[in-house]
């Protein structure tokens, strides 16, 4: 018995373009901590350096991957909506929250050790190692840092919550 006859069938289209804009909808949250100064962390940024030890390339490259994996992700929303029963902006809300804090508790502190250009805690930067290690919640990123990609990411969940809600009615 395969993986695929387990899962339920979920609507692929839905996935697909409102994962698209959920994405988006995510990046443009998280792009603002930056520009309004609360945060210093892009995704993008740091998926692209781990691919590339080029500035302009990384954000090019961290930019598709990004996107690439918000797709996927929408597809994990999707499984779990059908595997409840249910969809809506709430229900979508709440898988958002729990993402978020998984990438804020779990995710961003491991980094350093999964990341082939980022300090650890304990060693400074060096040549090698130019980028700052998160560190804990992100908050080497700034204080708002937990804030905003908890935020982002249940906006995530809300919009997918809220689209497959409709389109599965």
């Amino acid at each position: 018995m395969t993986l695929l006859a387990i899962l339920p069938p979920i609507n692929v289209w839905v996935a697909l373009i409102w994962g698209g804009i959920a994405t988006g909808a995510m990046t443009v949250l998280m792009q603002c901590g930056p520009l309004f100064g609360l945060s210093r962390l892009s995704l993008p940024y740091l998926c692209g350096t781990a691919l590339s030890p080029t500035r302009r390339n990384a954000m090019a490259l961290g930019s598709i991957v990004y996107s690439i994996m918000g797709l996927l992700l929408a597809f994990l929303y999707a499984y779990a909506f059908e595997t409840i029963g249910q969809a809506g902006w709430l229900l979508g809300s709440l898988l958002g929250l729990m993402h978020g804090l998984f990438v804020v508790t779990v995710f961003l502190p491991v980094l350093p050790y999964i990341h082939p250009r980022m300090a650890s805690e304990h060693d400074g930067p060096s040549p090698k190692f130019r980028l700052e290690p998160p560190g804990p919640f992100g908050l080497h990123y700034g204080y708002s840092t937990p804030a905003v990609t908890i935020a982002a990411h249940t906006l995530y969940g809300a919009i997918l919550g809220a689209a497959y809600a409709v389109h599965a009615a």
